[in-house]
């Protein structure tokens, strides 16, 4: 064997090593990496998102079955990690005193979890979280929508929906094929609380000048556009559900869900002509016969 075809194997295992070490920093496998920890994951992020959209041999390498397993093990982690700190500020006597370390960690690990939203769909991994985002989503809100957390941790609320927002267009504009029963769950799990939130955060922010936190145009559009994929893709007995609980709220405005409603008249029309033509053909036959 010639050199020429000795040095890519080697090669790719050094792209290998390079890009395996930058995802288990990048996603915390191995603990925080102290006194350097948020500096030295950022960057290990940077690094990651270097390598899948520069790098020629890490495309080559991410069809290795132990890096796609490091990658799951961090989602996994991540997402559990997650619950689990969100589940504790419920335990806290007051969530204004002597919680900023762990509330620090709360928003990071949303953070971590909308990079992964943006590098997972290049690794072909992005089920992984959408369905493991799906099947914590009931808990997630139980604990959000407590009342002790009604006026506060506004920054959560709003990182929630932007990571439920990358979360819903992947399902919705088909990167990620889960079951209809799955896709209902997300949906009605996150449409009342977006609904809710909307307004809300509005209002926030005409009460106290600068408030910080909102849902600006193109998160708007970009939820919205992702629900009515996703209604779309939905059973039409589902979608039916979903749009009369819309009919009955449309004085909140938002999201906007007429051209799903337009949609669902259309093909439900359509399918009762066809019925009707079916049944008017089978009878010709019957008489004829």
């Amino acid at each position: 064997m010639s050199f020429t075809h000795q040095i890519k194997p080697v090669q790719l295992v050094i792209a290998k090593d390079i890009f395996v070490s930058a995802i288990r920093i990048a996603m915390s496998i191995d603990g925080s990496c102290l006194p350097f920890g948020d500096v030295l994951r950022t960057s290990a992020q940077e690094q990651v998102d270097y390598m899948l959209s520069k790098d020629k041999d890490t495309l080559i390498v991410m069809a290795d079955d132990e890096v796609k397993s490091v990658v799951r093990t961090g989602v996994y982690n991540t997402i559990n990690s997650f619950e689990k700190d969100l589940a504790s500020l419920l335990l806290v006597p007051s969530l204004e005193l002597g919680t900023a370390d762990n509330n620090d960690r709360i928003m990071r690990k949303l953070s971590d979890l909308e990079w992964m939203c943006n590098v997972l769909p290049k690794m072909d991994l992005m089920k992984n979280l959408v369905s493991d985002w799906a099947a914590i989503s009931n808990q997630i809100l139980r604990i959000v929508e407590d009342k002790k957390l009604d006026q506060v941790m506004w920054g959560l609320k709003i990182k929630l929906i932007e990571v439920t927002c990358k979360v819903l267009e992947a399902v919705g504009y088909g990167g990620v094929i889960l079951p209809a029963a799955c896709r209902v769950q997300l949906l009605k799990s996150w449409f009342p609380y977006i609904r809710k939130m909307k307004p809300l955060l509005d209002s926030k922010g005409t009460e106290e000048n600068g408030f910080p936190y909102k849902m600006d145009q193109d998160l708007c559009q970009a939820i919205e556009g992702a629900i009515v994929s996703l209604v779309l893709t939905l059973p039409s007995n589902d979608q039916a559900d979903i749009l009369a609980d819309w009919i009955r709220s449309r004085e909140i405005g938002y999201p906007d869900l007429s051209e799903a409603f337009e949609v669902w008249c259309y093909r439900t029309k359509s399918a009762k002509r066809r019925l009707v033509e079916g049944l008017d053909g089978n009878s010709d036959a019957v008489i004829s016969a």
